[in-house]
């Protein structure tokens, strides 16, 4: 069912198609910059898309030539006239991206990148913090701050996380742009389609995950990111844990038994 897109002071639009909500950056004119306004707005939507029983996938996308071009430095610049030149404001801002970053791999849901454009900065550590991202052919990625002398230790952190480290250090200290071929093979984005095809390929993986048990996938997605840090006994120690939870839930002991009675689960979880 489709109920339609709502307007958040025009900074972000949510659309909500069946169990799929589409977060849509509206600020093409500023090349949709995470600005305070827009991070505060993307937070405040995937709290809202988190609660939301009936989604079950969330998408960022954005509007215009551009998916999002990180930090707005106009507004940061602006902030070198305070008192304290500027340091409680880049502070708070750093933060409160930090944890939209890590919000966005903590929530239960899965998150899908739709990138129609150029990811900057910031807008490239969004791309890399979603747990899947499908890019059109023109798009373009890169942390380019330290051609200004701000290096992008904030998009690092994603960065290294995702991609090998040699390959995530190219891109910070070089600050050169790559293309969505070069991104989907150093492992930043999943695949590359054609413009005209991204909506029709985000929708198919959208709902096809929205179609698995959600406790599985609660279950899962919360225990990967995890135990990525870990050494290797405590990553299986919190595997087998992990896994045992899993089997006792319910829906897997409806999925299991309609795998061994060979007809199509019919979740509890999604009821």
């Amino acid at each position: 069912m489709t109920t339609g897109v709502t307007h958040q002071e025009d900074t972000l639009l949510t659309e909500q198609v069946g169990p799929v909500r589409r977060l849509i950056m509206n600020r093409p004119k500023s090349r949709n910059a995470l600005s305070e306004e827009m991070i505060n707005a993307l937070s405040t939507a995937i709290d809202q898309a988190e609660a939301d029983q009936e989604t079950r996938v969330i998408v960022l996308a954005a509007n215009g030539t551009v998916f999002s071009a990180g930090h707005d430095l106009k507004e940061l610049n602006s902030h070198r006239n305070d008192a304290d030149k500027g340091e409680a404001f880049f502070n708070r801002i750093f933060t409160a991206c930090s944890e939209l970053m890590q919000k966005i791999q903590t929530i239960s849901k899965i998150v899908i990148a739709e990138i129609q454009g150029t990811a900057t900065a910031a807008g490239c550590q969004l791309v890399a913090s979603c747990d899947l991202a499908i890019a059109v052919n023109e798009a373009d990625f890169g942390t380019p701050g330290v051609n200004i002398g701000l290096f992008c230790t904030g998009p690092g952190v994603a960065l290294t996380r995702s991609v090998p480290r040699k390959q995530a250090m190219e891109l910070l200290v070089t600050g050169e742009m790559i293309d969505a071929h070069t991104a989907k093979a150093y492992g930043i984005v999943n695949r590359v389609v054609p413009k005209d095809y991204l909506r029709i390929v985000v929708d198919k993986y959208a709902i096809e995950i929205a179609g698995k048990s959600a406790q599985a996938l609660t279950f899962g997605k919360q225990a990967i990111y995890r135990q990525d840090e870990m050494p290797l006994a405590d990553a299986y120690a919190l595997a087998t844990d992990v896994m045992k939870n899993n089997l006792l839930a319910d829906d897997a002991i409806e999925g299991v038994n309609a795998f061994i009675e060979k007809r199509k689960p019919d979740w509890p979880s999604l009821k």
